[in-house]
């Protein structure tokens, strides 16, 4: 939740509150002090997003690899300690702050459009104080953190109140976080991951006990203390007037011109001034203003009282809100069998987005990069929002044709142009796919060739690829995902072109080869907006394809699909500028001769695809950050022989003519000799060795076979 201006107040008005610890020492004197157990730190990971993205450039879409570096970085400062991390991400968005949410979603829309303003203006990346954390940051990290073998988990309610509950009960050294709830939740030390240095392992350590002392409260006050500031559920809105009654009425310390600390401590004081025999929810109700929401207020302090703990401020058999697991007799889906694993996949952080279909029936999206101004390409909600529909078919069914039975799904996704006022209302649509759609449970629960085969197909059906499935099957599976995007997003958005589409191919087959060093070296001369938001879209499509991948029962692994495979957002920005410069394509594939064959046919595939659904992929160079508009002097023959290209019609005198489709090649992850797809074509299909049955999700894929 978080409560405004409280951690202001502790570090320049409680300079006993805190203290600057060592956490390696700690886990030291931790582990003498417990026998036989590993000291542990929760880590609020939502909290930590900021700190860990380190690469400096953060517009151009995300670079991935340099993520992956930096969080390995942090990972083994702690292993080298001998410190357990145990990561806890948001899993779901509660309703009762829904309103909290919406507002935030609102003013990041403002700031993303002075984003824009300033690449336009400037053409370059703005400063660090107009940062904003890449989309699809939180998701990526759960898998690279599973990449680097660590404990990961997705909440099931609020997060912060799951990372509090379970550094209380597993015992834990501390939390790990940046969230001023952690000063009120009577749990576990807090610890400030904005003051970590991390080649010390020091940081500050926060104490509730002083913050008492000098509040002149007790620990049990807290919660209500927190609700009476105002947080998410209680707003400062609806507590003004009860603010300046405070601050005209208590006896409290003050401080000079800083209202929000006069606040504080007139909050604290109107609390401590209550009579030990009337600390009581009863004798609060009489002593309240009439126009106080009681029933916000009694049900904002529940969300801070953990398992097995009570308040004096609460009745004795205070009721606990229900989270995502409870309440199935509730849920869109009845299918207990398919409920409990979409649950396990769940709090595993495999996809939260699956279960919170198949559980509320409600999902949501936050901001995306993307430019309001430029009204050829659509929001990446309204984009994508057709592979969502059959998402949303495949795990609910379309209701057979009954008139008002198809499932509908309630969306908040922002985009420009959406007030967000109340959800959007999308129904399910059923893919194209002859013989039918499959049933969730024929993907989910039953194995052997012709499921692994029909996996596959409903899959690439959502993305409207699914006449592609034998040239896709042919192709290592990253590239696979990345074609299967390409051929949706092409058929989706006319305002695509052959450059852009050049520039995506390109930059994923110069990819392979780039350390993150190297890419973290890569000078971009200018940004262009319309990359940026070319970026971020398919960005986002990757997201969006691992819900599908979910939905039909992991025909990828979702290792196979994470971003620092398959893009880098400065490595694209270059490979965009190439393009609609008409650099050749030797410049463009970096002089590598080896990957001239493997560009031809992926393009080809994909516009061979899209030519088969009545989109023709037009030749559009565009003079980066002026935004006129030219042809191509080879524009005839791209618009007539590239979206065409047969082993008939190829120009085999052709400078780039070279290997014919199915060409295979390995891109192991940087550093790992555990990450390469074993995905590979077979009489019986395409498949991954080492399937469980259930609770298939995220794995590591083994080697190909030599």
């Amino acid at each position: 939740m978080g409560i405004k201006g409280l951690q202001g107040f502790v570090q320049n008005s409680c300079p006993d509150a805190f203290t600057i610890v060592n956490l390696k020492e700690m886990a030291r004197v931790y582990m003498t002090s417990n026998p036989g157990l590993t000291p542990t730190i929760v880590v609020d990971a939502m909290c930590c997003l900021r700190y860990w993205y380190t690469p400096e450039a953060w517009v151009h879409g995300g670079q991935w690899r340099e993520y992956i570096s930096s969080l390995s970085t942090f990972v083994e400062a702690f292993r080298s300690a001998g410190i357990r991390l145990v990561f806890i991400f948001d899993g779901v968005v509660e309703q009762k702050k829904r309103d909290e949410w919406v507002r935030r979603r609102l003013n990041n829309n403002k700031e993303i459009s002075k984003i824009f303003h300033h690449i336009k203006t400037h053409g370059q990346q703005p400063g660090r104080h107009m940062f904003f954390i890449p989309s699809g940051l939180s998701t990526f990290t759960r898998f690279a953190l599973k990449t680097l073998g660590q404990e990961v988990m997705c909440s099931q309610r609020e997060g912060d109140y799951e990372v509090a509950a379970y550094g209380l009960q597993y015992k834990c050294l501390g939390i790990l976080g940046e969230d001023t709830d952690y000063f009120i939740f009577n749990t576990v030390p807090y610890f400030s991951i904005n003051k970590l240095r991390l080649d010390r392992l020091t940081t500050f350590m926060f104490s509730r006990d002083k913050l008492c002392c000098t509040l002149g409260l007790q620990i049990t006050d807290l919660p209500l203390f927190a609700c009476l500031l105002g947080n998410d559920v209680m707003s400062e809105e609806k507590l003004g007037s009860f603010h300046r009654k405070c601050m005209a009425t208590c006896q409290a310390n003050t401080y000079g011109h800083n209202k929000r600390a006069n606040t504080i401590s007139a909050v604290a004081s109107f609390i401590s001034h209550v009579p030990e025999a009337q600390r009581s929810w009863k004798a609060l109700d009489q002593i309240l203003p009439v126009d106080l929401d009681r029933t916000l207020l009694y049900n904002a302090q529940e969300e801070y009282i953990l398992p097995g703990q009570t308040s004096p401020w609460l009745y004795p058999c205070a009721t606990r809100s229900k989270g995502l697991t409870d309440g199935h007799e509730m849920a869109m889906c009845l299918d207990q069998d398919i409920l409990q694993i979409a649950n396990e996949q769940h709090r595993r952080g495999d996809n939260s987005m699956i279960c919170n279909v198949l559980c509320n029936g409600e999902v949501e999206c936050s901001n995306t990069l993307e430019d309001e101004a430029d009204h050829e390409l659509l929001g990446q909600a309204i984009i994508y929002r057709s592979v969502r529909q059959h998402i949303y078919a495949v795990l609910l069914g379309t209701g057979k044709g009954t008139p008002g039975s198809c499932p509908s799904i309630k969306e908040w996704f922002v985009y420009p142009g959406n007030p967000l006022q109340h959800p959007e209302i999308v129904k399910a649509v059923q893919p194209d796919m002859p013989g039918g759609m499959p049933g969730v449970r024929a993907l989910w629960l039953t194995d052997g060739p012709e499921v692994e085969t029909l996996r596959l197909q409903t899959c690439l059906a959502c993305f409207h690829a699914e006449d592609s499935m034998e040239e896709l099957r042919a192709l290592e599976a990253p590239i696979a995902s990345v074609c299967c995007l390409l051929i949706y997003l092409f058929q989706q958005v006319d305002s695509l072109s052959l450059e852009d589409l050049e520039a995506f191919i390109a930059q994923t087959l110069c990819l392979q080869s780039k350390s993150a060093d190297q890419l973290k070296d890569l000078q971009i001369s200018h940004i262009d907006s319309r990359a940026v938001h070319l970026s971020f879209l398919f960005v986002r499509g990757i997201i969006t394809m691992m819900g599908a991948n979910s939905a039909c029962g992991f025909p990828f692994t979702m290792d196979d699909l994470m971003p620092w495979k398959v893009f880098d957002g400065k490595l694209f920005h270059q490979k965009y500028l190439q393009s609609h410069r008409g650099s050749p394509m030797e410049a463009l594939l970096e002089c590598n001769e080896t990957l001239l064959a493997q560009f031809r046919n992926l393009k080809s595939l994909i516009c061979n695809a899209c030519a088969a659904k009545k989109r023709t992929i037009q030749s559009n160079r565009r003079d980066s950050g002026q935004g006129t508009f030219q042809r191509r002097p080879d524009a005839h023959y791209m618009d007539n022989q590239a979206t065409h290209f047969t082993p008939s019609n190829r120009n085999h005198n052709h400078p780039y003519h070279g290997q014919t489709r199915g060409h295979q090649w390995r891109s192991p992850h940087p550093g790992s000799d555990s990450s390469e797809s074993q995905f590979h074509r077979s009489g019986r299909g395409y498949h991954s060795v080492n399937r469980v049955r259930r609770g298939r999700g995220f794995q590591s894929s083994p080697r190909w076979p030599q």
